[in-house]
């Protein structure tokens, strides 16, 4: 009974149908007051992707019939942010590599920014707020921050003003409230009436739907501002050497994973790559903290990326404990005998689309008999316990990319990436290795 109410529920929370009726109440509920359409946007001052998003806000007033409000914000919480150190240095690379994709600046070579000059940032913000000009200021205050020129944040201090430190606090504190009673946890997050859309990465989904009520001042089929960037598949350079070796970090818990495990293998079999599978364990089942509000946003993230990546989602049967240990001393077999793929990706497909329970018997036995491997077989995987040493060489290779969650991947040694929405990144990458191999 609790498995079939949780697929019941994972459906009804997930469908477009329920998604279009909470947009749908949203739009009439505006209409309704004389409301202007709003979009909210959160900042972290020291924050690479809030940086890069706030140079998308000026292009996004201009193009779009919208009223936009600004907020700032602290970091989030060590629950929804629990490799805090990782982060903020992984953060630093990719916010680097996202801004060149998308034509926006971001400093070379930035570094971790020291405590007084994120002050003197957050000063210069949140005067800006008070006054109306954060939306023109904030870009070239983040320029910059990230460039350590204080001489610039000077310039913009005593031309634009700076708060005091209590009346950045107040900022602050009235932004964190904000972002809390509306839902999230992150910043360079934009909110639109019930929809959270992450920096630059999700600025598509929010256009289009900015765009589907008529909000748009441009042409239909103008490119959009910050348009979805999946890879393209181009013509592969001939090798002349080893093949390249991808390293992919996946959990079965990880939604995410399931949306990016059959791209992987098109991106792998397309430049004749060898793919390297690297299982790791649930987040929460290595001891790092998943709140609920992050999973509920998780979930429905997921469902828009999957759509646009053509790939089902929705109806789950969380594999969490059992299920997850289960799945993966089946893989753990399944490498062996040359099956791991298909059964990975089956398997991520029974928890998270198909609605199967990988922790009993039935479950687990159907999708490892249709990656092709007998009932045999899982009884000896589920009798060995060695698939946890490899979870855990797994584990730790992960750290040492510097990186902890899933999915995560590197080509031939390269920086690894993290999130399903980076194949455009790791596309390049293979691409950059295989001509390397040539030259």
């Amino acid at each position: 009974m609790k498995i079939m109410l949780m697929r019941a529920v994972t459906t009804m929370f997930t469908s477009r149908t329920l998604r279009n009726l909470r947009r749908a109440i949203h739009t009439s509920k505006r209409k309704l007051t004389g409301g202007v359409p709003t979009v909210h946007y959160f900042h972290q001052p020291d924050d690479p992707y809030s940086h890069v998003a706030a140079q998308t806000l000026q292009p996004l007033l201009r193009r779009y019939r919208v009223k936009l409000v600004p907020w700032i914000v602290s970091p989030p919480d060590d629950a929804a942010a629990p490799e805090r150190e990782r982060l903020k240095i992984y953060a630093l690379r990719d916010a680097a590599r996202l801004a060149a994709e998308y034509n926006l600046e971001y400093p070379s070579g930035a570094k971790l920014p020291d405590a007084g000059l994120v002050s003197a940032l957050s000063a210069v913000l949140a005067a800006a707020l008070k006054s109306g000009k954060f939306i023109d200021i904030a870009p070239a205050a983040g320029k910059a921050l990230w460039a350590e020129d204080r001489a610039s944040l000077a310039a913009l201090a005593a031309q634009h003003g700076e708060a005091s430190p209590a009346e950045v606090a107040s900022a602050i504190a009235e932004g964190d409230s904000q972002r809390k009673r509306l839902g999230h946890y992150l910043s360079g997050m934009f909110y639109f009436e019930g929809e959270w859309y992450w920096g630059v990465d999700r600025l598509n989904h929010l256009e289009e739907r900015l765009a589907g009520l008529g909000l748009d001042r441009e042409a239909k089929g103008t490119p959009m501002i910050a348009p979805y960037r999946d890879m393209v598949l181009r013509t592969p350079p001939a090798h002349r050497g080893a093949r390249p070796v991808i390293e992919y970090w996946f959990s079965f818990r990880s939604p995410y994973s399931w949306i990016s495990f059959p791209r992987m293998r098109r991106l792998a079999k397309h430049y004749d790559c060898e793919l390297r599978l690297r299982y790791i364990l649930p987040m929460v089942m290595r001891g790092l903290p998943v709140p609920g509000v992050k999973r509920m946003y998780i979930t429905l993230d997921t469902k828009r990326e999957a759509e646009r990546a053509g790939i089902p989602y929705g109806t789950i049967v969380d594999p969490v404990g059992p299920g997850a240990e289960r799945a993966l001393a089946v893989l753990h077999q399944a490498v062996k005998l040359g099956r791991g793929e298909d059964f990975a990706e089956l398997g991520l497909r029974a928890a998270f689309a198909d609605g199967i329970e990988l922790a009993s018997d039935r479950g687990l036995t159907d999708v490892a008999k249709r990656a092709g491997l007998s009932a045999d077989v899982v009884k000896t995987a589920l009798a060995d316990e060695s698939w946890r040493e490899v979870a855990e060489e797994n584990r730790l290779a992960l750290f040492d990319a510097g990186l902890w969650g899933a999915p995560s991947f590197r080509v031939d040694g390269k920086p690894a990436h993290w999130g399903q929405d980076r194949f455009w990144a790791l596309e390049q990458d293979i691409i950059q290795s295989i001509e390397g191999r040539n030259s």
